[in-house]
């Protein structure tokens, strides 16, 4: 019988070997790097984020926003904080946002308060050492998704020097007859107005498209299509397979030295 290929625990073997990886790896930065932990960008408890910093004096840092994936309905920043060991050690502040999930509140919930932890950082993060003017965005899975309506038609001019989506869904439609019906029935609605294969996008922000190589067919199309309609605007796009990773493994490689996910990452903040 056909699995759902959206269904990632169907694909990757090890996958509760990684999740339990990651969420080790993000205790071991909490431990050793310097942060500042839980600060509210909004009212809701949901509304916060971590910042890391980099060894030495702190003025006018880059700044990097990374927001995890998980389907809009698990996972928290705590435990991606390990993807902090690689934007620190590029010398740029990480921010890691944390955000409500589904199906308690709905998507449009959500995408707003990714922008609002934006907008917390543009307006806040000198305060901290960072220099809003070198802002760059990440994401993986849904977080990548979440990470295009920070540099999208409603967020021009965007501030954004460049993004790194990986794994990432820019068209919601399938998903509505995937195994996510059950868990969040995304609506016809929120397939319209939250598809970022439906928005145009700021031409000045670069953005890396990666998928694991080894991530099931959707991955691939949706990447390839939403990398085409993204060079139709005219924005600046790479597009990359990571070799021998899958939705998991390459997240995971994010925060993993001499990773190529983690040298694309260094890469994209390095260069802007």
């Amino acid at each position: 019988m056909a699995t759902d290929p959206f269904r990632i625990r169907d694909h990757v073997a090890d996958f509760d070997v990684i999740v339990a990886d990651i969420k080790a790896r993000s205790t071991a930065a909490r431990a050793s790097l310097p942060m500042e932990a839980d600060i509210a960008y909004g009212a809701d408890p949901a509304e916060t984020l971590d910042l890391f910093f980099p060894s030495g004096p702190r003025a006018l840092l880059p700044v990097h926003i990374f927001i995890h994936g998980g389907y809009w309905r698990m996972f928290s920043k705590r435990d991606y904080s390990y993807v902090a060991e690689t934007v620190t050690e590029a010398g740029a502040i990480a921010v890691i946002v944390d955000y409500a999930l589904m199906p308690a509140v709905r998507m449009e919930t959500i995408v707003d308060q990714t922008r609002r932890a934006k907008r917390w950082v543009i307006d806040h993060i000198a305060d901290h050492g960072g220099d809003a003017g070198r802002l760059t965005v990440s994401g993986h899975s849904a977080g990548a998704h979440l990470a295009t309506f920070l540099f999208n038609e409603a967020e021009t001019p965007s501030g954004v020097r460049a993004a790194l989506l990986l794994g990432g869904l820019y068209e919601l439609k399938p998903l509505q007859s995937s195994f996510l019906r059950e868990e969040i029935g995304i609506t016809d609605a929120e397939v319209a107005a939250f598809s970022p294969a439906t928005h145009r996008h700021d031409r000045s922000t670069t953005v890396s498209v990666l998928v694991g190589a080894d991530e099931t067919a959707p991955f691939h199309r949706q990447a390839d299509a939403f990398s085409s309609l993204l060079r139709g605007q005219r924005v600046a796009v790479s597009r990359s397979d990571l070799a021998g990773r899958n939705h998991m493994s390459s997240v995971r490689d994010l925060g993993v030295a001499d990773t190529a996910a983690a040298h694309c990452l260094a890469a994209l903040i390095e260069d802007h």
